[in-house]
């Protein structure tokens, strides 16, 4: 198995879906190779530490495809799987040369630009948020100026926040457009253009699929919790998995489905963000690839297993996963990841009333993104929360009042800042 430009750790040791990948394979009996798409990887992932020791080789791709693809095919490949967003497009690339399975180039621009993926996916007959790819400024503020209403811009093929602006005024989505234009994307490379679309009114999901040859399997559903803060209109704040049956989800999952027909992905894994508006399921992005903030590690404590769970069977057990697809998952455990959201700028001291939250009877564990001596910026994104709260238990009220206190603790005064 080759895993592509698997980053495995973020900033302080904190843990990645991309550690299990090689792991999950390791166990139902395959080696696994990991190749590196190019020399010099993102800022991003400058602190990231891959666990080699899973790993019978590690290749570096220096431009020469066809040296890579010969390198690799003296392993005996049976699937090349995206370590992360970054790694999509490669991936593309080396299963097509390797004739192993795959979801092709030729739709790869289409699950990358954030544009061109909500065209593609409008003319498959799917509804999608109107919006304007912007290349001016000018061409921006004219847009919104007819549009009307709140507006969102972001840039065209980043992740994880990077960028997101929330406009009510043409005014603000001209200040958006120059912040972005001309800065980096979270992958170090330039923004040359920007994605603006209506802002969508709902509630935000997370579902997570994988794919055998076109056939599909929903192996998580989580639900967002948005709020309004720092300048933010939409920041998330926390997010649980949910049963996968219901009304809402039943739409969901088709609409998702839908989704992954239009982009081309039809083998492994992929992760469909949405809004469940007044007039039905919305796309907001996908992935062509694991979700990302170590959900499958954690749909697994609540249920049992997960996405990536599904995706090695999607690749290396297909009877197992076409007899299998479609069931339902049962929650054991409910989960939840709770952001702390700072307000506050300047150096950290400590944070106060951690010992409560660590009373809390459905703590599991807490991960400090920013420790005390560092400096603390306002949470606007994901790259930017200080803290992250994992929550379980078996009991869904007592996960659901947790994160109550913990939002209750949070703010001005848990952050004591130096001087």
């Amino acid at each position: 198995m080759i895993l592509v430009d698997s980053y495995e750790t973020a900033e302080h040791g904190v843990p990645q879906t991309a550690r299990h990948i090689a792991p999950a394979f390791i166990h139902a009996g395959y080696s696994c190779v990991r190749v590196q798409s190019s020399a010099n990887p993102p800022a991003v992932y400058a602190s990231s530490r891959p666990a080699l020791e899973n790993y019978v080789a590690n290749l570096v791709h220096d431009g020469d495809l066809a040296r890579t693809v010969a390198e690799l095919r003296a392993y005996d490949p049976v699937a090349v799987v995206p370590g992360g967003e970054y790694g999509v497009a490669f991936a593309d690339v080396l299963s097509e040369a390797l004739g192993l399975p795959t979801n092709g180039t030729a739709l790869s621009r289409a699950r990358r630009d954030k544009a061109e993926m909500a065209e593609t996916v409008r003319r498959a007959g799917l509804r999608t948020a109107e919006q304007l790819r912007a290349e001016s400024e000018q061409e921006l503020v004219d847009w919104h100026r007819k549009l009307g209403g709140r507006i969102v811009v972001k840039p065209l093929s980043s992740a994880g926040g990077d960028g997101v602006a929330f406009c009510d005024t043409p005014e603000q989505s001209a200040a958006a457009f120059r912040r972005i234009v001309g800065a980096d994307d979270i992958f170090s490379r330039p923004n040359t253009a920007v994605l603006a679309q209506e802002y969508l009114v709902g509630t935000e999901y997370i579902v997570n699929t994988a794919s055998l040859d076109g056939a599909h399997h929903a192996a998580e559903i989580w639900r967002s919790s948005r709020f309004s803060v720092n300048g933010i209109r939409d920041l998330s704040g926390a997010c649980y998995i949910v049963p996968r049956r219901g009304e809402v989800q039943d739409q969901l999952v088709e609409y998702a489905f839908g989704v992954l027909d239009a982009l081309g992905i039809r083998h492994g894994p992929a992760h469909v963000e949405l809004k469940m508006t007044p007039d039905g399921p919305c796309l907001i992005e996908a992935g062509a690839r694991l979700s990302g903030g170590d959900l499958p590690h954690y749909a697994r404590l609540a249920a049992g297993e997960s996405q990536l769970d599904w995706a090695v069977d999607a690749y290396v057990r297909p009877k197992r996963f076409l007899a299998r697809r479609g069931e339902p998952y049962e929650i054991d455990r409910y989960f939840a990841w709770v952001a702390l959201i700072s307000p506050a700028a300047g150096r950290l001291k400590k944070y106060r009333n951690t010992e409560e939250i660590r009373s809390l009877e459905s703590f599991r564990e807490m991960w400090e993104l920013v420790r005390p001596g560092e400096e603390i910026v306002p949470t606007v994104d994901d790259t930017t929360y200080p803290v992250i709260i994992n929550l379980m238990h078996e009991v869904e009220e007592v996960v659901q009042r947790d994160m109550g206190t913990i939002r209750y603790l949070d703010g001005a005064g848990f952050y004591e800042l130096e001087g």
